[in-house]
Protein backbone atom coordinates (compact mmCIF):
# COMPACT_ATOMS: atom_id res chain seq x y z
CA UNK A 1 0.00 0.00 0.00
CA UNK A 2 1.33 3.44 -0.89
CA UNK A 3 0.94 6.15 1.77
CA UNK A 4 0.85 9.82 0.81
CA UNK A 5 4.03 11.70 1.48
CA UNK A 6 3.85 13.72 4.72
CA UNK A 7 5.76 16.97 4.70
CA UNK A 8 7.52 18.48 7.71
CA UNK A 9 4.85 21.18 7.90
CA UNK A 10 2.10 18.56 8.07
CA UNK A 11 3.94 16.72 10.85
CA UNK A 12 4.24 19.92 12.87
CA UNK A 13 0.54 20.67 12.48
CA UNK A 14 -0.32 17.12 13.50
CA UNK A 15 1.79 17.39 16.65
CA UNK A 16 0.25 20.73 17.61
CA UNK A 17 -3.25 19.37 17.07
CA UNK A 18 -2.49 16.36 19.25
CA UNK A 19 -1.14 18.55 22.05
CA UNK A 20 -4.23 20.78 21.93
CA UNK A 21 -6.64 17.85 21.95
CA UNK A 22 -4.78 16.15 24.79
CA UNK A 23 -4.83 19.32 26.89
CA UNK A 24 -8.51 19.86 26.17
CA UNK A 25 -9.39 16.30 27.10
CA UNK A 26 -7.51 16.73 30.34
CA UNK A 27 -9.94 19.48 31.27
CA UNK A 28 -13.62 18.88 31.70
CA UNK A 29 -15.96 21.27 29.95
CA UNK A 30 -16.59 23.05 33.25
CA UNK A 31 -12.89 23.40 34.04
CA UNK A 32 -12.09 24.71 30.60
CA UNK A 33 -14.94 27.21 30.90
CA UNK A 34 -13.62 28.30 34.30
CA UNK A 35 -10.17 28.94 32.87
CA UNK A 36 -11.63 31.07 30.09
CA UNK A 37 -13.85 33.04 32.49
CA UNK A 38 -11.01 33.62 34.94
CA UNK A 39 -8.78 34.89 32.16
CA UNK A 40 -11.50 37.30 31.09
CA UNK A 41 -12.10 38.48 34.63
CA UNK A 42 -8.42 39.10 35.35
CA UNK A 43 -8.23 42.03 32.93
CA UNK A 44 -7.99 45.68 33.85
CA UNK A 45 -11.16 47.59 34.69
CA UNK A 46 -12.06 50.89 33.03
CA UNK A 47 -13.95 52.55 35.86
CA UNK A 48 -15.98 55.71 35.24
CA UNK A 49 -17.73 57.49 38.11
CA UNK A 50 -20.66 59.90 37.74
CA UNK A 51 -22.18 61.98 40.49
CA UNK A 52 -21.76 64.77 42.99
CA UNK A 53 -19.48 65.95 45.80
CA UNK A 54 -19.44 62.59 47.56
CA UNK A 55 -17.74 61.15 44.48
CA UNK A 56 -15.28 64.04 44.54
CA UNK A 57 -14.59 63.55 48.24
CA UNK A 58 -15.59 66.93 49.66
CA UNK A 59 -15.08 66.85 53.42
CA UNK A 60 -12.20 64.36 53.35
CA UNK A 61 -8.43 64.55 52.96
CA UNK A 62 -8.07 61.25 51.11
CA UNK A 63 -10.80 61.29 48.47
CA UNK A 64 -14.40 60.17 48.52
CA UNK A 65 -15.91 56.75 47.98
CA UNK A 66 -14.84 56.72 44.32
CA UNK A 67 -11.13 56.98 45.07
CA UNK A 68 -11.42 54.34 47.77
CA UNK A 69 -13.37 51.96 45.55
CA UNK A 70 -10.70 52.39 42.89
CA UNK A 71 -7.96 51.47 45.37
CA UNK A 72 -9.74 48.17 45.94
CA UNK A 73 -10.25 47.61 42.21
CA UNK A 74 -6.57 48.26 41.50
CA UNK A 75 -5.60 45.74 44.14
CA UNK A 76 -7.77 43.10 42.47
CA UNK A 77 -7.13 44.20 38.87
CA UNK A 78 -3.73 45.86 38.35
CA UNK A 79 -3.45 48.41 35.54
CA UNK A 80 -7.10 49.44 35.87
CA UNK A 81 -8.01 53.07 35.16
CA UNK A 82 -10.34 55.62 36.74
CA UNK A 83 -12.16 58.56 35.17
CA UNK A 84 -13.84 60.42 38.00
CA UNK A 85 -16.35 62.77 36.37
CA UNK A 86 -18.14 63.67 39.59
CA UNK A 87 -18.62 67.39 40.29
CA UNK A 88 -19.38 69.04 43.62
CA UNK A 89 -22.94 70.34 43.71
CA UNK A 90 -24.07 68.29 40.71
CA UNK A 91 -27.75 67.50 40.21
CA UNK A 92 -29.19 64.96 37.80
CA UNK A 93 -29.42 67.79 35.25
CA UNK A 94 -25.69 68.43 35.61
CA UNK A 95 -24.90 64.76 35.18
CA UNK A 96 -26.96 64.72 31.98
CA UNK A 97 -25.37 67.90 30.68
CA UNK A 98 -21.75 67.37 31.59
CA UNK A 99 -20.96 63.79 32.53
CA UNK A 100 -22.88 61.15 30.57
CA UNK A 101 -21.38 61.72 27.11
CA UNK A 102 -17.87 61.90 28.54
CA UNK A 103 -18.52 58.69 30.47
CA UNK A 104 -19.60 56.53 27.53
CA UNK A 105 -16.75 57.92 25.42
CA UNK A 106 -14.34 56.20 27.83
CA UNK A 107 -15.68 52.74 26.86
CA UNK A 108 -16.13 51.83 30.54
CA UNK A 109 -16.35 48.33 31.92
CA UNK A 110 -17.75 49.65 35.24
CA UNK A 111 -19.89 52.70 35.98
CA UNK A 112 -20.95 54.06 39.36
CA UNK A 113 -23.61 56.72 39.85
CA UNK A 114 -24.33 58.63 43.02
CA UNK A 115 -26.63 61.64 42.68
CA UNK A 116 -29.82 63.04 44.16
CA UNK A 117 -28.99 64.97 47.32
CA UNK A 118 -28.56 68.24 45.41
CA UNK A 119 -31.81 67.62 43.53
CA UNK A 120 -33.54 67.63 46.91
CA UNK A 121 -31.65 70.75 47.92
CA UNK A 122 -32.68 72.53 44.73
CA UNK A 123 -36.32 71.65 45.24
CA UNK A 124 -36.67 69.25 42.31
CA UNK A 125 -39.92 67.31 42.33
CA UNK A 126 -39.78 63.53 42.62
CA UNK A 127 -41.03 63.18 39.06
CA UNK A 128 -38.45 65.58 37.65
CA UNK A 129 -35.71 63.71 39.47
CA UNK A 130 -37.00 60.38 38.13
CA UNK A 131 -37.20 61.68 34.55
CA UNK A 132 -33.63 62.96 34.68
CA UNK A 133 -32.35 59.81 36.35
CA UNK A 134 -33.99 57.62 33.74
CA UNK A 135 -32.60 59.75 30.92
CA UNK A 136 -29.11 59.27 32.38
CA UNK A 137 -29.63 55.51 32.29
CA UNK A 138 -31.10 55.55 28.78
CA UNK A 139 -28.17 57.51 27.38
CA UNK A 140 -25.66 55.22 29.02
CA UNK A 141 -27.42 52.07 27.88
CA UNK A 142 -27.66 53.37 24.31
CA UNK A 143 -23.87 53.20 24.03
CA UNK A 144 -22.60 50.95 26.83
CA UNK A 145 -23.37 47.57 28.36
CA UNK A 146 -21.08 48.15 31.33
CA UNK A 147 -22.51 47.15 34.72
CA UNK A 148 -23.89 50.15 36.59
CA UNK A 149 -23.63 50.34 40.38
CA UNK A 150 -25.73 53.08 41.99
CA UNK A 151 -26.00 54.27 45.55
CA UNK A 152 -29.34 55.44 46.77
CA UNK A 153 -29.49 58.64 48.81
CA UNK A 154 -28.11 58.42 52.35
CA UNK A 155 -30.22 59.61 55.26
CA UNK A 156 -28.97 63.19 55.08
CA UNK A 157 -31.74 64.24 57.47
CA UNK A 158 -29.41 63.09 60.25
CA UNK A 159 -26.59 65.45 59.23
CA UNK A 160 -25.68 67.86 62.05
CA UNK A 161 -26.23 70.85 59.76
CA UNK A 162 -29.92 69.97 59.28
CA UNK A 163 -32.10 71.75 61.90
CA UNK A 164 -34.08 69.24 63.99
CA UNK A 165 -37.36 70.83 62.94
CA UNK A 166 -36.57 70.06 59.28
CA UNK A 167 -35.40 66.48 59.65
CA UNK A 168 -38.75 64.74 59.23
CA UNK A 169 -39.43 66.63 56.01
CA UNK A 170 -35.95 65.94 54.59
CA UNK A 171 -36.25 62.28 55.51
CA UNK A 172 -39.60 62.02 53.70
CA UNK A 173 -38.07 63.53 50.57
CA UNK A 174 -35.14 61.13 50.70
CA UNK A 175 -37.55 58.21 51.00
CA UNK A 176 -39.55 59.40 48.01
CA UNK A 177 -36.47 59.87 45.83
CA UNK A 178 -35.10 56.49 46.83
CA UNK A 179 -38.34 54.83 45.80
CA UNK A 180 -37.83 56.29 42.32
CA UNK A 181 -34.28 54.91 42.24
CA UNK A 182 -35.51 51.48 43.30
CA UNK A 183 -38.13 51.42 40.54
CA UNK A 184 -35.58 52.44 37.89
CA UNK A 185 -33.04 49.97 39.22
CA UNK A 186 -35.43 47.11 38.54
CA UNK A 187 -36.25 48.44 35.09
CA UNK A 188 -32.63 48.90 34.02
CA UNK A 189 -31.04 46.00 35.90
CA UNK A 190 -28.88 48.16 38.14
CA UNK A 191 -26.90 47.03 41.15
CA UNK A 192 -28.02 49.16 44.11
CA UNK A 193 -26.05 49.97 47.25
CA UNK A 194 -28.49 50.75 50.06
CA UNK A 195 -26.72 53.74 51.57
CA UNK A 196 -29.94 54.94 53.20
CA UNK A 197 -30.49 51.97 55.50
CA UNK A 198 -26.87 51.83 56.61
CA UNK A 199 -26.64 55.54 57.40
CA UNK A 200 -30.05 55.62 59.07
CA UNK A 201 -28.98 52.87 61.44
CA UNK A 202 -25.36 53.84 62.09
CA UNK A 203 -25.03 57.62 61.84
CA UNK A 204 -26.72 58.41 65.18
CA UNK A 205 -24.03 56.35 66.91
CA UNK A 206 -21.15 57.58 64.77
CA UNK A 207 -20.89 61.36 64.61
CA UNK A 208 -17.32 60.89 63.38
CA UNK A 209 -18.78 59.86 60.01
CA UNK A 210 -19.35 63.57 59.29
CA UNK A 211 -16.71 66.11 58.37
CA UNK A 212 -16.30 69.51 60.00
CA UNK A 213 -18.93 71.05 57.70
CA UNK A 214 -21.60 68.90 59.35
CA UNK A 215 -22.90 67.60 56.03
CA UNK A 216 -20.32 65.79 53.94
CA UNK A 217 -18.71 62.54 55.13
CA UNK A 218 -15.33 62.56 56.82
CA UNK A 219 -12.48 60.25 55.85
CA UNK A 220 -13.93 57.70 58.24
CA UNK A 221 -17.38 58.16 56.72
CA UNK A 222 -16.15 57.75 53.15
CA UNK A 223 -14.15 54.69 54.11
CA UNK A 224 -17.27 53.10 55.56
CA UNK A 225 -19.16 54.04 52.38
CA UNK A 226 -16.54 52.37 50.18
CA UNK A 227 -16.53 49.30 52.42
CA UNK A 228 -20.32 49.13 52.10
CA UNK A 229 -20.14 49.41 48.29
CA UNK A 230 -17.25 47.04 47.69
CA UNK A 231 -19.08 43.66 47.74
CA UNK A 232 -21.49 44.87 45.05
CA UNK A 233 -18.74 46.47 42.96
CA UNK A 234 -16.64 43.34 43.32
CA UNK A 235 -19.54 41.26 42.04
CA UNK A 236 -20.05 43.69 39.15
CA UNK A 237 -16.46 43.30 37.94
CA UNK A 238 -16.70 39.54 38.34
CA UNK A 239 -14.30 38.91 41.20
Amino acid sequence: MNFPKITGRAVALLILSTIFLTASCGLSGNKLGTVLVNNEQSGAVTYVALGDSTGVGVGATHGGYVARIFERIEHERPHSSLSNLCVSGATTEDVLRGQVDAAVAKNPTLITLGVGVNDIGHGFSEDKFARNYEEILKRIRAKSNAPIVVTNIPDVSLAPVIPPAMRAGVNARVHAFNEKIETLAERYDLRVVDAYTSTHQLVPEHPEFFSADGFHPSDIGYEYWAKMMWPIVKSAIGR
